[in-house]
């Protein structure tokens, strides 16, 4: 096993990935978005910072040994200065070992929780 990375997907998105066998992620980089975080709490914090009130919002839950050489994982700094993983190029749904959905706190709206399993 590889480092774990926790990368936000969009439902539709992740949905046409996995029908296509190959998921690239092509909106949430637009949001100004990381395409990964190495740290699931400091993923949360994004979320809540950038996606506050989003509803269709998906972790995908990425073994890095698991991705295709073509997709190599780099650290640099996002838009607003924090340094997470990025994933260069496509993500196989294989290298995805648990998908959950990310959902608004009602009780906190800066904050956001995590559901079980999502199955599709």
């Amino acid at each position: 096993m590889g480092t774990m990375i926790y990368h936000l997907a969009f439902r539709s998105d992740w949905a046409a990935g996995l029908s296509a066998n190959e998921y690239r992620a092509p909106s949430l980089a637009d949001e100004g978005f990381i395409h990964a975080s190495g740290d699931e709490a400091q993923m949360l914090r994004v979320a809540a910072r950038l996606f506050a009130g989003r509803t269709d919002l998906l972790v995908l839950d990425v073994d890095t040994a698991r991705l295709p050489e073509d997709s190599p994982v780099i650290r640099e700094p996002s838009r607003s200065g924090e340094i997470y993983p990025h994933v260069y190029g496509p993500i196989n749904p294989d290298a995805v070992v648990r998908v959950r959905a990310l959902i608004p706190n009602a009780a906190s709206p800066a904050a956001f929780t995590l559901s079980p399993p999502v199955s599709f």
